[in-house]
């Protein structure tokens, strides 16, 4: 059998990038997101973090942000024709999301926010569609952080599955005795409940929404 060798720079997993042809791979130099942001507060010199893009089937490898000491990235996701990057910069005290092109050449400062905007960074990411900023934080409290900005409480068991235009949809898990899953339906961006039945919600390569009951 032959093998393709990727130059990857030591990053030895990828993801599939929904939406497209291509696979990231990101490089936990200090952990996750969040792992890295307590080791900084401790003292910690946190070093710079790594996001490729490699191309499939032709294994190229992209690296179009790169970054400095004390700036880490978090997962990136791809909407509307953009590839949209989640980073932290610890010592300026900025959130920044950068638009990619997908063919790489083309990069933009999205939303530049002041890290005083979140709690933490447990659970910051970037969500679809169109693209936003939440926070789900360790005990109940959701935000949404960018372009807009609202604040409510979900359930223990709730978990953000993806928005939807005017709409976030959950995942709520039960075990009463048995494991089920259910769907919440909240309005965007306060989280109030409009709707919540059996089965979760996938959403397939061509933007269908099948409810798997």
């Amino acid at each position: 059998m032959e093998y393709k060798k990727i130059q990857t720079g030591g990053i030895s997993y990828l993801y599939k990038l929904e939406g497209t042809d291509l696979y990231y791979g990101i490089d936990y130099t200090s952990g996750d997101l969040y792992e890295a942001e307590e080791l900084y507060a401790m003292g910690h010199e946190i070093r710079k973090s790594r996001v490729v893009y490699v191309s499939y089937p032709e294994g190229i490898v992209y690296e179009p942000i790169k970054a400095e000491n004390s700036q880490y990235f978090g997962t990136p996701i791809y909407d509307d024709g953009y590839i949209y990057s989640l980073m932290v910069d610890f010592r300026q005290r900025k959130i920044l999301v950068h638009r990619i092109t997908p063919d790489m050449k083309g990069i933009g400062l999205e939303a530049e926010i002041d890290l005083s905007e979140v709690k933490d960074c447990y659970n910051l990411m970037l969500e679809r569609s169109p693209v936003c900023l939440c926070r789900r934080g360790q005990e109940r409290d959701f935000q949404v952080i960018w372009p807009d900005k609202g604040a409510f409480t979900i359930d223990d068991t709730e978990e953000l599955n993806f928005r939807d235009g005017n709409k976030l949809l959950f995942t709520k898990w039960y075990e009463d005795p048995y494991y089920r899953e259910e769907s919440v339906v909240r309005s965007y961006p306060d989280g109030n409940k409009l709707d919540q039945f059996r089965g979760d919600i996938k959403e397939m390569p061509d933007g269908q929404k099948w409810i798997l009951d």
